[in-house]
């Protein structure tokens, strides 16, 4: 008789996670109160984000966008990034990262993360610089911050600039410091998956006054602050946030640090369980770590150390158990089409810009720890990280039942 529920047993758990978005009666309230005001435009609401958001983070300035991508692009761009230059980033990241570098006209450089926290592996980053290298964007992968201080180190050696993707870390701190103002600057996401939504929106973070008031500029149609409307600076674009998203925005950042300790317990609770067995390889922690959003959570399946079933089949017996799980990234970044084409002219821009004069084949390009994580992961949604510890225990019940029982997928 068959005891996985992909063979017709009974399932761990039939219970729904957590819905996501999340929302209550202060978003009603908010948005109730934006709309009725008649003030629908980058006003009080969106400074009133902007310093809650700020001091959430102990950053000392804070600059709202469209999205996170755009916050990137204006904070690339204003460090000083152009054509001719090269930016690195770490291979295992979504697109947005690379897009952002791309828009800013320069090269994106791919280097290797670490197998066990997924992050930029400083010494792989530093293979990679040369002298068109102006700056690097750490990720802070599913919330958990890179080694900021080597990085630091890195990039003031080659002085480089150091622009923070911290899409995934709202609320992950650093030695007691928030992500986003701990380089120079530090772009989040409010797109509908993050933590914290207003189904779109993104904010930059920075320490730097005269770097907070270029990027304010240029994401405002390069107005100069306190300056007269339709007097333009430089060149930029309209990347401003609305009304209605600073309002919802500041319902959400109510919730955020409880939240943010919810994951935090629960995921450190799976940590302990799944580690103990064999063939799953969890994120590894960092004391350095003082607070740590979870953006989901993530671990390494070694089908061989396992004994069990290719990962495919091992992720569709847990989901009939009643885990909700993906593989993540099915390949690194420089194997995506835009990377693997080659040419001369316009279209290859930035790579065939005459400023950069260089030859860069990324179907040369191999990382293996991106290759292996590609390969091996397997995701679970930060919603479901909002459960009980109850839930927990199904989730690990469910990862125990599949390895106990993993001969019931090796089977003919």
């Amino acid at each position: 008789m068959a005891n996985l529920a992909i063979n017709g047993g009974a399932p761990v758990r039939t219970e729904a996670w957590p819905d996501w978005p999340l929302h209550g009666k202060e978003e009603e309230e908010a948005l109730l109160g934006v709309l009725r005001s008649g003030r629908w435009y980058y006003a009080e609401k969106v400074k009133e984000f902007e310093a809650a958001f700020a001091q959430f983070q102990g950053a000392r300035f804070a600059i709202t966008t469209c999205n996170g991508t755009a916050g990137l692009e204006a904070a690339l761009i204003c460090c000083g990034v152009g054509a001719g230059d090269e930016v690195v980033i770490p291979a295992y990241t979504f697109q947005a990262t690379a897009d952002a570098v791309l828009r800013a006209n320069a090269v994106p450089v791919f280097c290797d993360v670490e197998p066990d926290t997924f992050n930029m592996d400083v010494d792989s980053a530093a293979s990679v610089i040369t002298d068109k290298t102006r700056a690097i964007i750490p990720v802070h992968w599913v919330g958990l911050p890179c080694d900021m201080g080597r990085i630091k180190e890195l990039a003031a050696e080659h002085d480089l600039a150091v622009v923070e993707d911290a899409c995934h870390s709202w609320g992950s701190q650093w030695k007691g410091k928030g992500t986003g103002a701990l380089g120079d600057a530090g772009a989040f996401s409010f797109q509908l998956s993050k933590n914290i939504t207003a189904g779109e929106g993104g904010i930059v973070l920075t320490d730097d006054e005269e770097l907070a008031a270029l990027i304010r500029s240029f994401t405002n149609c390069a107005r100069g602050i306190e300056e007269p409307w339709y007097h333009h600076y430089r060149m930029g674009s309209n990347y401003r946030m609305t009304e209605f998203q600073a309002a919802l925005l500041l319902a959400q950042l109510g919730r955020l640090e409880e939240h943010t300790r919810r994951r935090q317990e629960n995921a450190l609770y799976l940590n302990g369980e799944l580690s103990q067995m064999p063939g799953l390889t969890t994120m590894r922690e960092d004391q350095r770590v003082t607070r740590r959003a979870y953006h989901g959570y993530q671990l390494l399946y070694d089908a061989e150390e396992f004994e069990g079933p290719a990962r495919r089949r091992f992720m569709e017996a847990l989901r009939a158990e009643g885990v909700a799980c993906r593989g993540g990234y099915a390949q690194p970044l420089y194997r995506y089409w835009l990377f693997q084409r080659s040419g001369e002219g316009r279209e290859y821009c930035p790579l065939s810009c005459p400023y950069y004069g260089r030859q860069r084949d990324y179907t040369e390009v191999s990382l293996p720890n991106a290759e292996r994580i590609c390969r091996e992961s397997v995701c679970m949604g930060h919603r479901v990280l909002l459960g009980t510890h109850a839930d927990m225990e199904d989730i690990v019940a469910a990862f125990r039942k599949v390895h106990d029982n993993r001969a019931e997928l090796l089977e003919k």
